[in-house]
């Protein structure tokens, strides 16, 4: 349904308590999938019902996630979200542990423990990057390299870009995305350093260019305008590039630049125009043509989590506003700002038809949002239960 031109309407459903984790919520059918460090030792995997937020499972194994003191700001709770296939989710731990598990039953299909089985250290951040679900394959930034997994059983089926000069050793942030370039299909793949593009078939990298960066801090993954490929860098500022093919070799060239700077959210594209929230709070459009840089925003928060429908791009920052605003290329125009939590919410927003489920720090809460309220809605009460009952 398409999104009404306020929050006046958008309404609680129900939340429910978790322990401590920046996973965003997986959304099924029937049931919402939640990821959550609950002590030092142990993370947990919870579906929970759409209808009220009610444990249809909980799975749990023992993970830690001590980070080093210069990473000790964002805490030692798991970060990844999982990845789906209607079947099964994808799970990886702050120790680079990638567990498979029945999305029926909460039963664990495999686990495969990536530092050990390819001799690495688990990232100083812990794992960031999400897994990537096409056809039988797992696609993994992990293990100072990046992994292609038979989804069925977790075995290898091959590892590339091996090597800190590569993906450093510290951990990749971005995640893998597959998009058609230049007539091929293909892997594209930022890290700390450098953008590649792969083969999903054997692996092989196609091209590469080096990404500015600061210390290392590429994390926002990149977008598509055609076959140009843009991304933004902490400090550094936006780039845009293009693939090519001639005599069947690759190319890959800069189209333009701009300093606007992004840092740890990712951008969205309509029609043409990029939507990138800076490092300073603001928001910018940029023309994907060419570079231009149409209006920045007044400051908001330090991180959006930003998806869109038709004109309108609905953003989650970490201090818990949800934020909805016109894309209009034209000028800035913010439709409604509404606190949804006092917590930090950096969990990414997940919508499914006229609802909405924020993941803050330390609990999830689904939101509907109608034309007009219905009175079932108004004698609803949120739904609140304990942490510790719904784990077993």
């Amino acid at each position: 349904s398409a999104w009404p031109g306020s929050f006046e309407n958008l309404e609680t459903v129900w939340e429910v308590p978790l322990g401590k984790g920046y996973p965003g919520p997986i959304v099924t059918r029937d049931r919402v999938f939640v990821v959550e460090t609950v002590d030092a030792e142990t993370v947990a995997v919870r579906a929970l019902s759409r209808v009220d937020g009610g444990v249809l499972w909980s799975t749990t194994w023992g993970a830690g996630g001590r980070v080093p003191f210069f990473a000790a700001a964002n805490g030692d709770w798991v970060r990844s979200t999982p990845a789906w296939d209607g079947e099964t989710l994808y799970v990886g731990d702050m120790e680079e542990r990638l567990v498979a598990l029945d999305g029926v039953s909460g039963e664990i299909r495999w686990t495969v423990d990536l530092t050990e089985r390819f001799d690495t250290k688990a990232p100083d951040f812990g794992f960031a990057s999400s897994p990537l679900v096409d056809g039988d394959a797992l696609y993994v930034q992990a293990a100072n390299s990046l992994l292609k997994l038979d989804r069925e059983t977790g075995e290898t089926i091959w590892r590339t870009l091996v090597g800190s000069g590569k993906i450093q050793a510290s951990g990749a942030f971005s995640s893998p995305v597959i998009q058609e370039l230049a007539g091929v299909r293909q892997l594209v793949v930022q890290t700390r350093h450098t953008l590649f593009g792969v083969d999903i078939d054997d692996g092989r990298e196609l091209w590469s260019v080096d990404v500015p960066n600061f210390r290392g801090m590429n994390i926002l993954t990149p977008v598509f305008v055609g076959n140009r490929i843009f991304t933004s860098t902490y400090r550094n500022g936006s780039f845009m590039f293009e693939v090519s093919r001639r005599d069947g070799k690759f190319l890959i060239e800069e189209k333009w630049k701009h300093p606007a700077s992004g840092y740890m959210s990712s951008p969205v594209v309509i029609d043409g125009f990029i939507y990138l929230h800076l490092g300073n709070g603001r928001v910018s459009c940029l023309d994907g043509a060419n570079g231009e840089e149409r209006w920045r925003s007044p400051s908001f928060g330090k991180y959006w989590s930003m998806t869109w429908q038709e004109d309108k791009i609905l953003a989650l920052d970490e201090g818990g506003d949800l934020v909805l605003v016109k894309a209009n290329p034209e000028a800035f125009e913010l439709l409604d700002k509404k606190e949804i939590t006092d917590r930090e919410a950096w969990g990414y927003l997940a919508i499914r038809g006229d609802e909405l489920y924020v993941r803050d720090l330390e609990s999830i809460r689904a939101l509907r949002w109608t034309d007009q309220p219905s009175a079932r809605m108004k004698q609803r009460q949120t739904r609140k239960v304990t942490a510790a009952s719904q784990l077993r």
